[in-house]
């Protein structure tokens, strides 16, 4: 299994429990990835750290100072 964190802007867009569909980004310094329907993003990884699922579960949604963070875990 692999746990990922998504950045969300604004509180209750997911739910611990639910099964989020995720697109990639490619960039010119890497690749980034947004939960559908733009509900998070997540930060740049590398090519050899891209993320291979398309499909990922939430495990948890954190709030502090800086905003809303979604754990998700993948299958891989």
């Amino acid at each position: 299994m692999r746990t990922e964190t998504f950045k969300m802007e604004r509180p209750n867009l997911v739910k611990p429990g639910e099964n989020v569909k995720i697109i990639e980004r490619p960039g010119a310094s890497g690749y980034s990835y947004i939960i559908e329907p733009a509900v998070a993003m997540s930060g740049c990884y590398k090519a050899r750290e891209r993320i291979l699922s398309e499909f990922g579960i939430v495990k948890e949604v954190q709030e502090n100072d800086r905003g809303f963070y979604v754990i998700v875990e993948f299958d891989e």
